[in-house]
């Protein structure tokens, strides 16, 4: 969404928009005024036991754009409830000590060999950093995602993102994971996005695979299971939140939700 051009929206307002979700050859598309959400994800292997919990990898992937082809508004937090069939197993696992401060300064391989025993996943995304008057910069972007550990019945992961431009940084999303008892939803999560490149900066797109096998007393465990008693995982994306990061703009905010539904194929 281009940085002045906001006339639908006014000044601080918030504009909610829950729109059923629209299913594309995979991805899930979300929309709201000028911003577009595509989601996609699942988990591997599709069979799974109906009843018993085997080890998965879980794959979660995005791209967000402005339907004028503008740069998009700033990523800045979400809430997803999950499916209950999924559960994380952190019990045992290496946890990044310091939290976020440790990873923040840090390039990709530093981070790894400081909290490296403590990985769970890693991926790669894109970010546009657009200056005033200049024309939007793509950046790659590795990303690694590291055990923060359980505490108060909550379990917390850390996403790292290193960019190089405008200058090298690194950018630690919080993710914050607690039990629920919603019917179809067994886990809640909320991760927050920080500023990045001064609020120049826009997640464009990430491909994330979450998976760690380790060893608990004698034992392989996975940090992700899950079971498939009745042919599909469903994934409640309550609000995705952007924010019009222009300092010389209106500080504009949208909120999006959907429904996200992949298959499974029950055994056993």
């Amino acid at each position: 969404m281009g940085r002045r051009s906001m006339p639908v929206l006014a000044l601080g307002a918030a504009l909610a928009v829950a729109f059923a979700a629209v299913a594309t050859a995979k991805f899930t598309t979300i929309q709201a005024g000028n911003l577009v959400l595509e989601v996609d994800g699942g988990v591997s292997p599709k069979a799974l036991p109906k009843k018993t919990y085997a080890p998965v990898t879980v794959n979660v992937k995005g791209k967000i754009s402005a339907k004028d082809g503008t740069h998009p508004d700033a990523f800045r937090e979400t809430t997803i409830d999950f499916d209950r069939n999924g559960k994380l197993n952190p019990k045992g696992l290496a946890v990044c000590k310091g939290g976020g401060r440790q990873l923040e300064a840090r390039p990709t391989e530093a981070a790894k060999k400081v909290c490296g025993a403590s990985e769970v996943g890693k991926g790669s995304g894109k970010i546009s950093i657009a200056f005033p008057e200049q024309p939007p910069i793509p950046v790659n972007a590795p990303i690694t995602v590291f055990n923060g550990g359980t505490k108060g019945g909550q379990t917390t992961l850390y996403i790292h993102t290193y960019i190089t431009v405008p200058v090298p940084s690194a950018v630690v999303t919080t993710v914050t994971i607690k039990k629920i008892n919603a019917g179809r939803y067994g886990l809640s999560t909320v991760s927050k996005i920080p500023v990045i490149a001064g609020g120049s900066g826009s997640v464009l797109s990430f491909d994330i695979d979450f998976k760690r096998i380790f060893t608990y007393k004698g034992k392989k465990q996975s940090y992700f299971v899950a079971r498939c008693p009745d042919g599909h995982f469903n994934a409640n994306i309550k609000q995705a939140i952007f924010v019009n990061e222009d300092g010389d703009g209106p500080r504009t905010k949208t909120t999006l939700s959907g429904l996200v539904v992949r298959p499974c194929t029950p055994k056993g």
